[in-house]
């Protein structure tokens, strides 16, 4: 499981350094995607595996299915550290999430979301993030 937020920086060369913290968990090959909310998802090999096998149960015949597997698929690469703990990230994943020089990854569960820093704090201020409509979507989840 991830968890945890850390801040650190993304090089010309679209090199970003993998929280330590989160090394492990993803192992030396891992999947990243685009994500919803304008991040960037990475994936453990198996947990890729869960999600794309959830993925091929979606209908063809459904336009909203279609275009939700052609979004996590056509922006998914695979990845691998290199030995100072650092990824290429591509430019076209670089410029869906906005990523620039200053970046917060954070650990949710079964993924990783790295987000360009000023969008992550936008994203924490917004005024429904703590609101009563958040706690209504827990209790309809169960949560």
């Amino acid at each position: 499981m991830f968890m945890g937020e850390y801040q650190h920086s993304i090089d010309a060369k679209g090199r970003l350094i993998v929280p330590a913290k989160f090394r492990d968990g993803l192992g030396e090959h891992f999947v990243v995607t685009k994500g919803l909310d304008n991040c960037l998802f990475a994936y453990p090999q198996e947990e890729w595996k869960i999600f794309e096998e959830k993925l091929k149960q979606l209908p063809l015949t459904s336009t909203g299915a279609r275009k939700f597997v052609r979004f996590f698929f056509a922006g998914a690469v695979e990845c691998d550290l290199d030995n100072q703990g650092r990824i290429i990230l591509p430019s076209n994943l670089r410029e869906y999430a906005r990523l620039k020089k200053d970046i917060v990854s954070i650990g949710v569960n079964n993924r990783i979301e790295i987000w360009n820093k000023e969008n992550w704090k936008e994203y924490n201020e917004e005024e429904n993030f703590i609101s009563n409509d958040l706690a209504f979507e827990m209790e309809n989840l169960g949560i």
